[in-house]
């Protein structure tokens, strides 16, 4: 019985499994579909560092509830877009996404993609809009792209997609917006842009497209946006822009376009943007910009425009910022500017502007910036400008103006700057100019002012620079200055002060820089020890008197101290030797007495030491040859030294001018100073010495009255030591100047080489006047330039002829590089040598050497650093200005860092920083004299074949307090990397290169450049401060090609980024120095 129900049992088991299996069959259990399979795939190359994708379950049936999917609602729904921006996803994007065949909408902004864009993305036929913006997306954009005949919105900006825009980018028949800038896009914008017909933003600035701009782009007629800024375009503006009416931003700054504007943008009746400037733009600016009715910002400036400004500029009667600045512009300001009753922003600074202010300018009554510098301007300042309540900043330095400066400055308006040094102007400072506590810079030096320092500028909280030297101001020190706390320069020389110095002025305690030479103050209290920032301390040519207080040895900032034309009594302190920073010191025409303080000799930093017409007295002491690094002059004559001229003074190599004349020493000149061979001139005369002159080519060619009133010597132009003096005293021998071949290149040496050398200063030209030093021609007689302050031996070399040969005629396929002043050329020469030669053309005023070419020589010329490009020689030929360097293999770090196929790991970033940051501390504090550069940027770190760094380019460079080296208040560096306070300073320090090093480092970490989006900042500096401000210092602002896996790497870049920031502080007191980087670089390192 059992047997046979165990039998039935079975047999409905049996059954039930066969029922079970035949509704599977019909009804069969569905998985996760074909698309989440597709997405699966996606996610598994995706590091997900935050989770953010855990929803993406495979054991669902469809990623329709999924997070950053979407699909379609109807019956059968297919995944419609995909959006993950802002998920800190990193990683690469699958093949696999091609897959989604349906997909309209993909959405990857804001993450860390790396690799390439899959091509598969082409098989998303209905794919409308492509977002992958501000990633690390690299290499071309592959043909299945263009394809996507639907697609309309494509935005792949801030990557590092390179290779060229194809000809197929005409096949994107429905694209209405195209944003691909800061890649590494190549080659020319693609004709076949005129077949898009519905195209409407096309931004592809910041990438090296190069060519000229096809005129097919006039066939986009529903273009609003063309951007194209920050490339290496080339050719004309063509003229066809003029057909797209609807056209409103043209933005085609920093390329090389030339030719003239074309006439026919004054078709683009739209047009509210256009900016063209930093090309080389040429011609007239064209009338029919009068047309732009509706421009609110127009931009020509750096470019090479001439004539006059067209008065139709009237017509622009909505713009709001107007800059023709650095051009060539000619003839008078047109009135018609006071019709442009909006505009806040008026730069004509730098052009060759005459005439009168308008006086229709103080009618815009919403002006906030107004610049006419450095023009030909004349006649008074309208006094109009003092009721213009939003004015801000007034700049009108450099004219020729005259009159009174307008009382009411100050009173209606929040001025923050108002310069205008260097006019004609008489009358009194303007009593309310800081009635609103905003002013921050008060520069009104070289004028002929007179009268009192106001009360409202001694009562200015907000004043950081007073800068009135070279007027007719009179009075006592107004001690009030001392209760401004932000007060760091006090410029008062060469006016008419009397009395004494008050001891208020040791509460003035954050001043960097003090000037009252050329008055007549009367008393230097102790209390000037308390100013322990003092940088530079002028009072010569006063009336001071009594000895020079123990306490100024407190300022152990000091760099330059000029106590000199006074009437300082006593001895010189003996701790001298402990203002360890010190590198001029001048206390001549004084009456100091006593000996020379051996102390002295431990002033490593110091340049010139001018001591003559005292009364000092004793042994010239040995330590003084410890002076190693001096060079401009040793000035010892008109005392009354005695002894013997010590040998180790013939450590001094880089000394140019030495004078012991006017004293009682004895003995022979020593041997050794056969090694000054920097030696301009020198001057022994009126002393006992005896014996021969050291047989060296300066001693043989010197005029004999640098030896007059010596007796016992001879040798050289004093004739035989055993004949009488071969010479007429009423004629004494002149040299020759050299003969030298047309065309030859000047070798250019270090001051320690060869006697070559530059002269720099002010006081070297003193002591040319006194005792004449005869110039040598440089190699060309007919084209020489004349200047008095530089001297040339010339040497052979290569010829001009060479030079052409070697470049093909300076032919473009040589060209390794374009910048502002000039293009770089590769010449390999005969001997099988490759230099660098860079061309510069003659400047505006037609000078033979023209600022940038003096400024390079008289810069590189002198340096000696293994990181600073080595300048060779230099050469004018027919109206060619040519420099040569030493040629640098792998180019610039701009070029290396930002070009797609970069390979600079952090190790070769790293050495790159330290050698750019050694070079650069060399300049400021160990070159003598100390050299600002004035453009740091990532262009001009010049990389050799070891990935060695060399800083180059010194066209805009500044020689630190040299007063031929004149203040440059024209704009100097590049766009992004200026210093924030030379907006109203417009003076550049060594602040402002260690803020632009500091960009270059936030460069090197990010990979970024240091231009970026409006919407990011405008620039890197103001990204990554937000990045940090939103994210704290995380691995998320490093440069994705990097390895930042390994954390030791990771927290040492961090480490270097907290440098970067110190470096681009908004405050220049807070940057530190180059010499407080060095170190703390090398500790990073060893970290």
């Amino acid at each position: 019985m059992s047997g046979v129900l165990e039998s039935r049992i079975g047999l409905v088991l049996i059954w039930i499994s066969a029922l079970v299996a035949a509704v599977l069959l019909v009804f069969p259990v569905e998985g996760l579909n074909q698309e989440g399979m597709y997405l699966l795939e996606v996610k598994k190359n995706i590091w997900d560092l935050f989770n953010h994708l855990s929803s993406w379950n495979p054991d669902d049936e469809t990623p329709c509830g999924w997070v950053g999917v979407n699909c379609t609602s109807d019956y059968n729904p297919v995944v419609h877009s995909l959006y993950l921006s802002s998920m800190n996803l990193s990683g690469t994007l699958s093949p696999s996404i091609g897959g989604l065949e349906y997909l309209a909408y993909l959405d990857l902004s804001y993450n860390r993609f790396t690799g390439n864009i899959p091509k598969e993305i082409g098989n998303c036929s209905k794919l409308q809009s492509l977002q992958l913006r501000d990633n690390s997306f690299y290499g071309p954009v592959s043909n299945e792209l263009y394809n996507l005949s639907n697609l309309e919105d494509v935005n792949m900006c801030n990557n590092m997609i390179s290779g060229p825009i194809a000809e197929e980018f005409g096949k994107l028949s429905s694209l209405v917006s195209f944003v691909a800038y800061t890649n590494n896009l190549t080659g020319p914008v693609p004709r076949s842009i005129g077949s898009l017909k519905n195209l409407t933003i096309f931004r592809v600035g910041q990438n090296a497209l190069s060519g000229s701009l096809p005129t097919e782009i006039g066939d986009c007629w529903s273009m609003e946006s063309l951007g194209l800024a920050q490339n290496s375009l080339d050719g004309n503006i063509p003229k066809e822009l003029g057909k797209i009416n609807k056209l409103k931003e043209l933005v085609l700054w920093d390329n090389q376009f030339s030719g003239y504007i074309p006439k026919e943008l004054g078709n683009c009746t739209h047009l509210q943007l256009l900016a063209l400037y930093q090309n080389n733009l040429v011609g007239e600016i064209p009338v029919e910009i009068g047309k732009l009715n509706v421009l609110t910002k127009l931009y020509l400036y750096r470019n090479g425009l001439n004539g006059t400004i067209p008065r139709e500029i009237g017509n622009l009667s909505i713009a709001r910022e107007i800059d023709f600045s650095e051009n060539f512009l000619i003839g008078e300001i047109p009135v018609e500017f006071g019709q442009l009753k909006r505009l806040k922003l008026l730069y004509l600074f730098q052009n060759q502007l005459k005439g009168v202010i308008p006086d229709e300018l103080t009618t815009l009554k919403n002006l906030i910036s107004l610049d006419l510098s450095i023009n030909y301007l004349t006649g008074p300042i309208p006094f109009g400008f003092q009721y213009q309540k939003e004015l801000i900043q007034l700049q009108l330095f450099e004219n020729s103006l005259t009159g009174t400066i307008p009382q009411g400055l100050g009173v209606y308006s929040r001025l923050w700057v108002l310069d205008l040094n260097n006019n004609h102007l008489t009358g009194r400072i303007p009593p309310f100019v800081c009635r609103n506590s905003n002013l921050i810079l008060l520069n009104l030096e070289s004028n002929k002012l007179h009268g009192y320092i106001p009360p409202g500028v001694l009562n200015c909280d907000s004043l950081v620079q007073l800068r009135l030297n070279g007027n007719r101001l009179t009075g006592s020190f107004p001690s009030e200055l001392c209760k401004l706390v932000n007060l760091s320069a006090v410029e008062l020389g060469q006016n008419k002060f009397t009395g004494p110095i008050p001891p208020d002025i040791g509460y003035c305690q954050k001043l960097q820089r003090l000037d009252f030479s050329g008055n007549s103050f009367s008393q230097l209290p102790r209390e000037i020890g308390n100013l322990t920032r003092l940088v530079t301390f002028n009072v010569s040519a006063n009336l001071l008197t009594g000895p020079i207080p123990p306490e100024i040895l407190n300022c152990k900032a000091l760099q330059r101290l000029d106590l000199s034309k006074n009437r300082f009594t006593d001895v010189i302190p003996d701790d001298i030797g402990s203002l360890s920073q010190l590198e001029r010191l001048l206390l001549s025409e004084n009456k100091l007495s006593g000996k020379i303080p051996a102390a002295l000799g431990s002033l490593s930093h110091l340049t010139e030491l001018q001591m003559g017409e005292n009364l000092l007295s004793g042994e010239i002491p040995s330590e003084l040859g410890n002076l190693t690094g001096l060079q401009i002059a040793m000035d010892l004559s008109n005392n009354n030294l005695s002894g013997g001229i010590p040998p180790n003074l013939g450590n001094l190599i880089l000394l140019e001018y030495l004078y012991l004349n006017n004293n009682h020493l004895s003995g022979e000149i020593p041997s050794t100073f056969g090694n000054l061979t920097s030696l301009l001139g020198i001057d022994f005369s009126y002393n006992d010495l005896t014996g021969p002159l050291p047989d060296i080519p300066l001693f043989q060619n010197m005029d004999v009255s640098s030896f007059t009133g010596n007796k016992g010597l001879c040798g050289g132009p004093l004739g035989g030591c055993n004949a009488p003096p071969a010479y007429d005293a009423n004629n004494p021998p002149r040299v020759n100047n050299a003969d030298s071949s047309r065309g030859k290149i000047v070798t250019v040496v270090s001051g320690v080489i060869g006697g070559v050398s530059l002269v720099l200063i002010a006081v070297i030209l003193f002591y040319m006047k006194r005792h004449p030093v005869e110039m040598v021609e440089t190699e060309d007689k007919d084209d020489a330039s004349s200047d008095p302050d530089i001297y040339f031996r010339p040497k052979e070399g290569f010829t001009f002829q060479d030079l052409v040969k070697a470049t093909n005629n300076f032919h473009d396929s040589y060209v390794l590089g374009r910048g502002a002043v000039g293009t770089v050329y590769k010449a390999v020469m005969q001997s099988g040598q490759t230099i660098a030669v860079k061309k510069l053309a003659s400047n505006r005023e037609g000078n033979n050497i023209d600022n940038s070419f003096r400024a390079e020589i008289l810069t590189l010329g002198k340096i000696k650093h293994r990181n600073i490009v080595k300048l060779y020689g230099f050469c004018y030929h027919q109206g060619s200005n040519l420099l040569l360097y030493e040629y640098m293999a792998r180019g610039s770090l701009g070029e290396l860092l930002h070009n797609v196929s970069c390979k600079l790991d952090w190790p070769t970033r790293f050495m790159v920083a330290v050698g750019a940051a050694q070079g650069l501390s060399y300049l400021h504090h160990d070159c003598k004299p100390r050299i600002i550069h004035r453009d740091i940027k990532s262009n001009n770190i010049l990389i050799d074949e070891k990935f060695e760094a060399h800083v180059g380019d010194f066209g805009l460079a500044k020689v630190v307090d040299m007063p031929q080296s004149k203040s440059m208040s024209a704009v100097a560096g590049s766009y992004g990397y200026i210093a924030p306070e030379y907006a109203y300073t417009m003076k550049v320090t060594e602040k402002c290169d260690i803020y632009s090093y500091g960009v270059v480092l936030l460069e090197l970490l990010t990979g970024r450049a240091p231009v970026q989006p409006l919407e990011q900042g405008g620039d890197l500096v103001t990204w990554v401060r937000h990045y940090v401000r939103g994210h704290s210092l995380t691995s998320g602002i490093l440069d994705s090609r990097l390895d930042l896996e390994d954390e030791t790497t990771v927290n040492h870049m961090l480490t270097v980024l907290k440098i970067a920031l110190m470096c681009t502080s908004m405050t220049p007191s807070d940057r530190p120095s180059m010499r407080e980087i060095v170190p703390s670089r090398r500790m990073t390192r060893a970290e």
